[in-house]
């Protein structure tokens, strides 16, 4: 994987300091081009950066190390030029030696940063605002380590290799492993638009950036649509940096605005890239052919079959850094393979439209519950409550006292009310002396943390702010970032240039939901753009029918139960759960059931791939 990695204070002779960077370097993902990697090291520090994509790169002077990994524009005029001329490590040296801190301020797009400062004594990591870009560090007595994965960390000796029971119970409940925590023991991953400065044996971590959302009606309609229009056709040309670009269409509102907009901005037909599947309920390529000839786009189209998830399944664990749940990381991979295999080099990916213009179903959803907290509490408590639950629940009692005991549960812990580990109670789930380790609360305290913190009172926009931690950081763009690294190919987000990120706070909720209809500004801005069968689609996704296959296709079948009979051994889950998830998989719940047999199925491959 492309990103950066090294360590501070340590006491290395020289050539065990330059084979100790060389391991990290290896560990971060990097081939045998990594060699050529930019690299510098002495007794106390070392640092080096790689890409295969050529967006990286490494500047010491007078006692300042810096290095960089990403698609950085700067603030400043002078700042871009030096960026073009000497390099972007160059230009956050100057940065830093004029405004210590503030750079951060300076530095934008999708970015890592590292700079070793050996006169002041300290560190500096931060991560890009939107945390498309991962960074990791350990802390052990007076040493710091980092790198932009978990196993470039982990190579440095002083770091223990010890897997965190919290993180695997974590896994199993949000399906990765949340940030701020990893996989590992003491290891620890920087959030959006975070900064980590370890100074006299101290870290100190803040927040450089956060999105400003606007609760109430600012501009008109008219003039929001106006600037959207703009901002979004220079996001994507400010994406296209490489000839041989395409997109990703799966023929939702995103990629299809994406997919649109680059046709444009070429000036002649898009490449786009379609996955298919032989599945009934979740083929949609007959929505990407829809886009592709409104548009005129010249359409590649792969048909994903099971026998290619079962190819897929080793080299996917294999390719993160944490073990990772998400199914569709598979026709990611294989969408971004099918491109590169083209001789496309950059992809254009929708994801984040959801996030900031409210296209995910519970925004419209968690509304309904809301409304529940409008009457005054006593009269809720003194009169509706008393009379709802006087008498046994059913037909429409059973609803309405359904509905309130899922209102009484606050936001943001509301949204994992069919989390699976609510469905059973964890004693039946977990083995006895593995609860025992772990806060069965944590996932919902990172969901709290992020969804307190945004800086609006509106519910949807918080939701929305904790998706772009939990849904996008944590877990969509590192699915598809990882996967067509796999490929081989470069991926970049129009929707998350920080220019539409910002711009999209600025649009009222109450205009991004319009009562129940997702996505109302956004879908009204494009009416006159995207084909109608787009704009009144209902969302569906880029999911993988695992579990329908798993029943069908036998080698399938086969590398599952191997997975889950090996994790028996591990003594994380009863048997007696495991036994249950196949037989309900097997009587006809089989894409619900198949997507738990997934989850644990990919943590026993990850830990496999890693010999643990």
């Amino acid at each position: 994987m492309s990103g950066i990695c090294g360590w501070m204070n340590g006491a290395f002779a020289s050539h065990e300091a330059e084979a100790l960077l060389a391991g990290m370097l290896h560990n971060l993902g990097g081939n045998q081009t990594a060699n050529l990697a930019p690299r510098t090291w002495d007794t106390n520090s070392g640092l080096a950066a790689y890409s295969r994509f050529a967006l990286a790169n490494l500047h010491e002077e007078q006692g300042v190390k810096v290095a960089v990994e990403g698609r950085i524009h700067w603030r400043s005029e002078a700042l871009e030029a030096l960026s073009s001329k000497q390099g972007s490590a160059a230009a956050a040296a100057l940065a830093y030696q004029r405004s210590g801190l503030d750079l951060l301020q300076e530095i934008h797009g999708p970015f890592t940063l590292a700079i070793i400062d050996i006169h002041q004594n300290q560190a500096l990591l931060a991560i890009d605002r939107l945390g498309i870009q991962p960074l990791c560090y350990a802390h052990i007595d007076s040493q710091f380590v980092f790198g932009s994965t978990t196993d470039s960390v982990i190579a440095h000796p002083a770091v223990n290799r010890t897997l965190d029971p919290q993180a695997v119970f974590n896994y199993l409940y949000c399906h990765m492993v949340p940030s701020p925590g990893s996989i590992y023991q003491g290891v620890q991953k920087l959030l959006p638009g975070q900064y980590a400065l370890f100074r006299d044996g101290q870290i100190k971590k803040e927040f450089y950036w956060q999105l400003n959302y606007q609760d109430k009606d600012h501009e008109s309609q008219a003039a929001l649509t106006s600037q959207f229009r703009q901002i979004l056709r220079e996001s994507v040309q400010r994406a296209v940096t490489r000839n041989e670009v395409g997109a990703f269409l799966s023929g939702g509102t995103d990629s299809s605005t994406v997919s649109g907009t680059l046709g444009e901005v070429l000036g002649k037909p898009a490449d786009t890239y379609s996955i298919g599947f032989q599945a009934k309920g979740f083929d949609e390529i007959e929505y990407a052919r829809i886009t592709a000839r409104h548009f005129g786009a010249r359409t590649h189209e792969y048909y994903v079959t099971p026998q290619d998830v079962v190819d897929a399944i080793p080299l996917i664990a294999k390719a993160y850094d944490e073990p990772f749940g998400n199914a569709s990381a598979v026709p990611a991979y294989y969408c971004a393979k099918m491109a590169r295999e083209d001789g496309t080099q950059l992809m254009l990916a929708g994801d984040g439209g959801d996030e900031i213009f409210g296209g995910n179903a519970r925004y419209a959803k968690q509304k309904v519950f809301e409304f529940y907290s409008l009457p005054p509490k006593a009269l809720r408590q003194g009169l509706i409550e008393p009379l709802a639950f006087a008498m046994p629940g059913i037909g429409p009692l059973q609803k309405l006292q359904s509905y309130i005991r899922q209102a009484q549960v606050p936001l943001p812990d509301r949204l994992e009310s069919y989390n699976f580990l609510h469905r059973t109670p964890l004693a039946e789930i977990f083995m006895e002396d593995f609860l025992g380790l772990i806060n069965q609360e944590a996932p919902v305290e990172l969901m709290r943390e992020v969804y307190q913190r945004t800086r609006s009172n509106s519910p949807v926009h918080r939701m929305m702010h904790l998706d772009l931690k939990q849904t996008l950081a944590d877990n969509d763009l590192r699915k598809v970032n990882r996967m067509c690294e796999l490929a081989g190919v470069e991926v970049y987000y129009p929707l998350l240039d920080e220019a539409m990120v910002e711009f999209s706070a600025q649009v009222p909720a109450a205009l991004q939901v319009k009562g129940f209809k997702l996505r109302y500004f956004f879908k009204e801005a494009l009416r006159d753009f995207l084909p109608p069968e787009t704009i009144t689609k209902t969302k569906q996704g880029f999911g993988l029918p695992f579990g329908v296959w798993m029943n069908e296709h036998a080698p399938l079948r086969e590398i599952a139960y191997d997975s889950l009979q090996s994790f028996r051994q591990r003594n994380y889950l009863k048997p007696s759960y495991l036994d249950q998830l196949i037989e309900q998989h097997r009587s006809g719940h089989a894409s619900y059931y198949g997507v738990m047999i997934w989850v644990v199925m990919m943590l026993e491959q990850w830990l496999q791939s890693r010999r643990l």
